[in-house]
């Protein structure tokens, strides 16, 4: 069961959330309330959280600061941030937490569940390779991997996919971009430019396990700012859009008889066949072998 908290000072908000999360994963997720960062903290140190769903604007101590105090005891801990689009100016303090996603009240259930299922899959993935490190302690053949279990080259070529993606916006990197102010008013650089670099970006990487902040990393924005500007140019927050564009690039496939299922999953960016069959039936209604069939049935 995955450890999942909700903190939200709108009472009304946090329950009609907390009744769609166990209508949908009840019986996967252990699901906690809290109405204020502080009993948040105190949630998730008491309950080991695994994912924590933080309105950002709470009294006290707000969603941010309850990230942040979170983020220093854990790195692994998937965080899903609920905020107002005005809020996202005060969200820019927000850019060393590395939020999972960023979901825009009013927020539809299918874009809910799409966020949370992706970070159940995040959550069983560090789960799995803290266990397979923990046996290569025990055996005494643990050598030449980091802490998540990744090999050296791993991780590089993960960073290396980024660096390479940069090149299309003609930024390096550094500091001077990123320590703008993201308040600007973005009239002043074309926004269909910025939809045409990320819609590239996510076809000609879809198949890989990118994710929001390898954007947001390699466009120079914090991710709270790249929330705002994917939300203006797409009208959905990253995930989903990842998801749909997968799942329609599946469906192609789908089509072609010879191609096995599993492997359709895998090419469009989703090693666990089960996860991909969720998704899929997630977006569609159907399982891809129920999808298939009926493409064959109309031939």
């Amino acid at each position: 069961m995955y450890r999942v908290l909700i903190a939200d000072d709108e009472m009304i908000e946090r329950k009609v959330l907390y009744k769609t999360l166990t209508e949908n994963l009840g019986d996967q997720c252990t699901i906690f309330q809290a109405e204020n960062g502080r009993e948040a903290l105190r949630v998730y140190e008491e309950e080991k959280i695994q994912i924590a769903i933080l309105d950002i604007e709470m009294p006290g101590i707000n969603g941010i600061e309850a990230a942040q105090k979170i983020r220093e005891q854990d790195g692994d801990c998937c965080i899903i941030f609920l905020t107002a689009f005005d809020e996202f100016a005060y969200a820019k303090s927000a850019i060393t937490v590395k939020a999972l996603d960023y979901l825009l009240k009013p927020y539809d259930e299918q874009e809910l569940m799409l966020v949370l299922e992706e970070a159940m899959r995040l959550t069983e993935g560090r789960m799995r390779r803290e266990r397979a490190a923990k046996e290569k302690m025990n055996a005494g053949a643990y050598s030449g991997t980091g802490p998540d279990g990744r090999s050296a080259s791993e991780t590089a070529g993960c960073d290396g996919g980024v660096a390479e993606a940069s090149k299309m916006t003609g930024r390096d990197g550094g500091g001077a971009e990123a320590s703008r102010d993201e308040g600007e008013d973005f009239g002043s650089i074309r926004l269909s430019r910025v939809a045409e670099i990320i819609d590239k970006y996510i076809h000609e990487n879809y198949m890989f396990d990118i994710s929001m902040q390898d954007m947001a990393r390699m466009m120079n924005y914090s991710e709270a700012y790249f929330c705002k500007l994917f939300k203006q140019c797409f009208n959905k927050n990253f995930t989903s859009y990842l998801t749909e564009f997968r799942v329609a690039e599946a469906k192609k496939m789908l089509e072609e008889p010879t191609v096995n299922v599993k492997e359709i999953g895998k090419a469009v960016g989703y090693a666990d066949s089960n996860y991909f069959a969720k998704v899929f039936k997630r977006i569609t209604g159907q399982s891809p072998t129920e999808y298939r069939m009926v493409i064959f049935q109309r031939m």
